[in-house]
């Protein structure tokens, strides 16, 4: 015969005990977020005076961060009473479907590891990859972002991204800018050689080792192409800001000295 007085007791006996679990599980859950919070944090700011690489300080919070998490939540399960193991297997066994599920995050996942380890490129750098130009502002786990000179931000996954072809503009100390002028031919080549060589002496981002080169680029019936080299330091280098000064400065010259453009 049904003994509904057992049953409430049992009832009870059960919700008090799995109560209790449930209870100190969600504690230990909420202190666990905020220490990995703070632990996370504290670990950024020790690689930060640590002087650790910039590109490489988001990452590895973000992996530690993950740990913990995992950790934090095989805690939680055995205080609520289930199995750690059952729990790892399913998880496993989700983890397979899931990574087969996103092949394309494991393979960007895999292209940050990449750059982060073989650093063709670091925060702050000025590079052109995937038909995109600008500035690296951060490298994530799965993407790199990059602002360009228009103030854009452009998300590049790390999976093509690592196997692509990059260009890097700021590992070397200094950069060439070359630029060039069509001119009548029938000028005398020293008379344009002489107003570039004053332009380029007024200009001081020019460096003057390696020296700047002139000389005639090409010759097409009465025209000819004058084309001229000039080195300057990494920082000084902007092709927009360079590049439009030298033009503004030569082409005043050239009108002073009664030279046409063509």
């Amino acid at each position: 015969m049904f003994d509904a007085e057992r049953f409430l007791i049992r009832i009870q006996d059960f919700a008090v005990l799995y109560g209790i679990k449930v209870l100190v599980a969600i504690f230990i859950l909420l202190v666990g977020l905020w220490l990995i919070r703070r632990i996370t944090n504290f670990t950024y700011a020790l690689m930060t005076r640590k002087n650790v690489d910039p590109s490489l300080r988001p990452f590895l919070r973000n992996i530690l961060n993950i740990v913990l998490l995992v950790m934090l939540i095989m805690v939680v399960i055995a205080q609520v009473g289930l199995e750690v193991t059952s729990f790892i297997a399913v998880l496993g066994s989700a983890g397979l479907a899931v990574g087969l599920a996103l092949q394309g995050s494991l393979s960007n996942f895999a292209g940050g590891v990449l750059i982060l380890t073989v650093k063709p490129f670091r925060v702050g750098d000025f590079i052109e990859a995937q038909g995109q130009k600008g500035t690296v502002n951060l490298i994530n786990i799965f993407n790199t972002v990059i602002i360009t000179d228009d103030n854009k931000t452009v998300y590049l996954p790390n999976g093509p991204l690592a196997s692509a072809v990059v260009v890097n503009y700021d590992v070397e100390d200094t950069r060439r800018l070359d630029v060039s002028y069509s001119v009548d031919a029938a000028i005398p080549i020293s008379k344009i050689r002489d107003v570039l060589q004053r332009v380029i002496a007024t200009d001081d981002r020019i460096l003057k080792d390696p020296e700047p080169t002139i000389g005639v680029e090409k010759l097409s019936g009465q025209t000819m192409t004058i084309s001229m080299k000039v080195w300057v330091q990494r920082g000084n280098y902007n092709f927009q800001q360079v590049s439009e000064v030298l033009n503004e400065r030569i082409k005043e010259a050239f009108e002073a000295a009664e030279i046409g453009l063509k």
